[in-house]
């Protein structure tokens, strides 16, 4: 069966589409298909012609942008010498991955389903929109969009006779091998190699710095920036980092680590201490089972299990479905299993998401909720049942040119409730929090979404609640550090619950306000009887608005993607453009409709 291939690629800021990718990739084999999975820059884009079929997962990014591990393979495609039938041999589908908040909901897919079909391509179905905002989130579309393709699929390429798909509840083969060992020569060699590692990013012999060659920075200072009663803890984080160049609106990627307790409680749930069949400190080597699934850098050098489940495994993921069909295998107690096999199946959905999603259930609580399975799961297994740890993004709140040689991003430490009893904990934000001056911590950066005006007559009005005020804090500071800051060309649109507990760099704004640099409004939602919003200043100052946009200005939106954007959008459409502007209801969203598409307004939001 080697015509039997299958490529499958991805591209994706957060790694949600790898792990969609790999899903269906696992459920291929099934079927017998084979066939690697990538992300769309590591494969050899001018092979595409060659292939028969191609299954691609892209997520969107800012402005309906490609996400940056696509962006080499968007480039070839829209080359203009590309005939139009370079892929006229090619079927292909295409799952986008998008949140409907934006603007350019899951443009990026769009973008590539009508170029593959300029190109000649074949779409096996219908391009699927997933969207995480739905109720029962992206599953909602992934789940019948998969299961229409198979059906594709098995019509198109039919299975030999006497041979027959796997069966579906069948357990697939780890994609790795996973060696361990405890001599004292192999865990010498690992902390040569971690050593020569990090000397060499330390050193800066690669300048490209990524994922994969992270910049070590050290912590400057971590003030907390709302006072000491307030709900929320939100710290404003200075960072050394001389080596680092980037503009506003950039982002900084940090990926951070499990805390101590969580990795020694994940370890005391698998019971290591007692017979030392998965000691801590045991080495453990990964290598590849074939090529359709290489071992990622970050495990290519051995390392301590305890190294692993620290810096690689995400212990506080909310798990998916397919976590659930692998603990199904491993458990000895019948009612596990039934409870397991339940959330595993389609039917089950519901019951799974009340367990898992709507209380956050983190991995680590559900293998505690599941002992007789967490007691058996083998090894290689692991590396199935928990997701590695996603690098998670912060807009820079700090200017090259008045904060040289340092970036500052503003961190609101997630902490909430839900009906455990346990808090739920945001493992970036606290893990941020806990640092101390004088500690290292690997970053690299990311072109952010917004595109900040060039001109410097040109009007911007920046709407930031919350921390949702880090990237304008960059603008901000840039345009004062270049003698370019006025009260007549910066607008800062600022909310927060209280004026005296969660007003994020007050002294900065009222400062520039005073010296007449910067236009400020605020809402303090609860300082009065009344809740006062964003969307409410801007409905105050309509007129101010209108003239504004009528000298050509930009309009930035950041913060919770929630409520916050469409209720701004909303009254800027009713009360700006319709109101002061006397538009028509149509033609008020035409307007807005052209100002993003021009640009001249956009959005960086998220959940």
């Amino acid at each position: 069966m080697e015509n039997r291939k299958i490529t499958f690629l991805y591209g994706s800021q957060t790694g949600t589409a790898k792990e969609v990718a790999e899903r269906i990739w696992r459920e291929a084999k099934r079927f017998h298909f084979h066939g690697p999975v990538r992300a769309m820059d590591d494969y050899p884009v001018s092979q595409l012609i060659h292939e028969s079929i191609v299954i691609f997962i892209c997520s969107t990014t800012g402005q309906g942008e490609e996400p940056d591990n696509m962006k080499v393979f968007w480039r070839f495609l829209l080359r203009k010498n590309l005939p139009a039938d370079s892929l006229q041999g090619v079927r292909y589908a295409v799952l986008g991955l998008g949140d409907s908040s934006y603007a350019k909901f899951n443009y990026a897919a769009k973008k590539l389903h009508r170029r593959l079909l300029q190109l000649g391509g074949q779409p096996l179905l219908n391009i699927g929109l997933a969207d995480e905002q739905h109720d029962l989130g992206a599953d909602a579309v992934i789940d019948p969009w998969i299961l229409d393709l198979w059906i594709k699929l098995s019509d198109l390429c039919p299975l030999p006779d006497g041979v027959i798909p796997l069966d579906k509840d069948s357990l697939c083969p780890p994609r790795w091998l996973v060696s361990l060992s405890q001599t004292d020569e192999t865990h010498n060699q690992n902390c040569s190699n971690k050593e020569l590692l990090k000397r060499n990013v330390v050193n800066n012999i690669k300048e490209e710095f990524s994922q994969n060659n992270p910049c070590y920075v050290s912590v400057i200072r971590n003030t907390r920036t709302t006072a000491p009663l307030h709900f929320q803890d939100v710290r404003l984080i200075q960072l050394s980092a001389p080596k680092l160049q980037y503009s506003p609106g950039d982002v900084l990627m940090v990926c951070p680590h499990n805390g101590p307790d969580k990795v020694d409680q994940f370890f005391t749930l698998l019971s290591t201490g007692s017979d030392g069949r998965l000691h801590p400190d045991a080495v453990i080597k990964v290598t590849e089972r074939d090529n359709d699934a290489p071992v990622p850098l970050a495990l290519k050098h051995p390392l301590t299990l305890r190294e692993c489940a620290q810096r690689y495994w995400d212990l506080n993921a909310v798990p998916r479905r397919y976590f659930f069909h692998l603990l199904s295998h491993f458990t000895t107690n019948d009612l596990e299993k039934e409870k397991l096999i339940e959330f595993s199946t389609p039917e089950g959905q519901e019951e799974l998401y009340n367990y898992s999603n709507r209380p956050r259930r983190t991995a680590l609580e559900v293998l505690q909720d599941f002992p007789h399975a967490t007691a058996n799961i083998p090894l290689e297994y692991m590396f199935e049942l928990l997701q590695p740890i996603g690098p998670r993004a912060f807009s820079i709140a700090s200017s090259p040119k008045a904060h040289k040689g340092e970036i500052h991003i503003l961190v609101a430490v997630v902490q909430y409730r839900t009906k455990l009893v346990t808090p739920r904990i945001g493992l970036c934000s606290n893990w941020l929090a806990s640092l101390s001056p004088g500690m290292n911590i690997p970053v690299w950066l990311r072109r952010g979404s917004f595109r900040f005006p060039v001109s410097e007559g040109s009007p911007v009005i920046m709407i930031g609640p919350g921390t949702g005020v880090a990237p304008f804090r960059s603008f901000i500071h840039e345009r004062e550090a270049l003698g370019q800051a006025s009260d007549k060309l910066l607008y800062l649109f600022f909310g927060c619950r209280n004026k005296s507990g969660d007003f994020h760099c007050s002294n900065e704004w009222l400062s520039l306000q005073k010296e007449r640099q910067l236009s400020l409004f605020c809402a303090f939602s609860r300082d009065q009887e009344y809740k006062i919003y964003v969307q409410h200043l801007i409905k105050e100052q309509a007129a101010l608005l209108w003239d504004l946009l009528s000298s050509e200005a930009w309009v930035f939106l950041a913060g919770s993607s929630n409520n916050m954007p469409a209720a701004v959008k909303e009254a800027f459409v009713k009360d700006v453009f319709c109101g002061v502007g006397k538009l028509l209801h149509d033609e008020a969203q035409h307007f807005m409709q052209n100002l993003e598409n021009t640009a001249h307004f956009q959005s960086e939001t998220w959940a």
